[in-house]
């Protein structure tokens, strides 16, 4: 790189608007190709999105903070695309009141479920007790779960990491799984994926179909308040 592209270089690097340009690119171009493919598992395009802009700013020696200082206006999105999740909610509302005791009962046990399977494999598997309270919270949406991490004195950073895969992971498999398992009902599949993979599973609802989005929002929102109030609880049974 000659002089003059360098030190065009530091000037476009130290630009807030290069970085969400980057976000913005690297996400449309990795979702046409989830499109392609027919939104393929595996095409997933926050998977790729992450792996991608990771590597170039490895590339570019860019710390995290200078591509956040773009990145944080899609950040701050998150919550008005949250709230529009209301407003297929409203439009779907008399199948959601329909199955209120079944999303109940499924709600409770997924929660327990989420929280006790990652706290025991973590013990078996010989983890340090702040690892564990890291992990604990991460079937639920980032910043609920880096908010419990942190009352616990856990890593929020770990926490951070760990939501960012489950959901990834979630978002991955269950398209196949449910498959599998022959489960048809879009309410079930959704509510399921909204529990296990909060977020980023709900997006991956939302493309498969619109019910199942419709429930999978449901899930995100109301096992965040489970969460909170289980992790605690858990976490003192099981670690003392």
């Amino acid at each position: 790189m000659n002089g003059n592209s360098s030190s065009l270089w530091v000037y476009l690097s130290q630009s807030p608007l290069l970085w969400l340009t980057v976000t913005l690119s690297v996400y449309a171009i990795a979702d046409a190709v989830s499109l392609a493919t027919h939104r393929h598992p595996l095409a997933n395009p926050v998977l790729h999105s992450i792996w991608i802009i990771g590597g170039f700013l490895l590339i570019t020696n860019t710390s995290y903070t200078t591509y956040f200082s773009g990145a944080q206006f899609v950040h701050f999105l998150l919550g008005p695309a949250t709230v529009a999740l209301a407003v297929p909610l409203y439009d779907n509302r008399k199948r959601v009141v329909a199955a209120i005791v079944p999303m109940l009962i499924s709600l409770v046990a997924g929660s327990i479920t989420a929280i006790v399977s990652v706290v025991l494999f973590a013990r078996a598997f010989g983890l340090p007790q702040a690892v564990i309270l890291s992990l604990a919270p991460k079937s639920v949406t980032a910043g609920v779960a880096m908010g419990i991490s942190e009352s616990l004195r856990g890593d929020a950073s770990l926490t951070a990491v760990s939501v960012v895969l489950t959901g990834i992971m979630g978002a991955i498999i269950v398209t196949p799984l449910m498959n599998r398992i022959a489960i048809t009902d879009f309410r079930a599949r959704g509510f399921a994926v909204g529990i296990a993979a909060h977020g980023i599973g709900t997006a991956r609802a939302f493309q498969v179909d619109e019910v199942a989005g419709v429930f999978s929002g449901i899930a995100m929102g109301l096992n965040a308040l489970v969460t909170s109030l289980l992790v605690p609880l858990a976490v003192t049974l099981l670690l003392h």
